[in-house]
């Protein structure tokens, strides 16, 4: 796992772009790392194993930190910009966290329009209103996401119906995950 880790965080530290990793990364990298944990604790302090473990821990803990730091600035970066983030190179963890981040940049924009167009208390009417939902069909498939609202809401795999808050439904309608479609009732 060290050197797929170590190849992980090059690749990462040499492209601009967010590389693909496969979607357990994450989890079998804690797995990998506790299990360091867990062997140098069974080993005398002094000897030369329980050194070479201690070092190999410490590298591995120093990686994992760089290589997931550069990875969140390019997904927070990309989507401040507005740019698409190929999500079949994101681990499950990811995913979940980009959705996050793209409500969280949805939102800062709308302050952002609010304020310029003069309008100080955005965020003071938005918590007094009910957030209005849309219907979407999903086209790919979605992990949960928290919604606007701070409501879970999914997984949704391709043609699932839901009701979710606007400005998730937004976002998702502009990556090209789901389409609107309109509730006759």
């Amino acid at each position: 796992m060290y050197d797929e880790l170590y190849e992980a965080w090059l690749r990462e530290k040499e492209n601009a772009d967010v590389q693909g990793l496969p979607k357990d990364f994450f989890s079998r990298l804690a797995h990998y790392v506790k299990k360091l944990k867990e062997e140098s604790r069974m080993l005398d302090e002094k000897s030369t194993r329980a050194r070479l473990l201690l070092q190999e821990a410490k590298n591995a803990k120093k990686l994992s930190e760089e290589l997931i730091r550069l990875r969140y600035e390019k997904l927070v970066k990309k989507t401040m910009v507005g740019e698409q983030i190929a999500r079949e190179g994101l681990t499950a963890e990811e995913e979940k966290l980009y959705g996050e981040i793209a409500t969280s940049a949805e939102s800062y924009e709308n302050f952002l329009k609010g304020v310029l167009s003069g309008n100080s208390s955005i965020f003071k009417a938005e918590n007094k209103e009910k957030p209005k939902k849309r219907v979407l069909r999903f086209l790919r498939e979605v992990p949960v996401i928290i919604g606007a609202d701070m409501k879970p809401y999914g997984p949704f795999k391709p043609e699932d119906v839901a009701s979710l808050p606007a400005e998730n439904a937004k976002i998702l309608v502009k990556q090209g995950l789901a389409v609107e479609i309109e509730a006759k009732i």
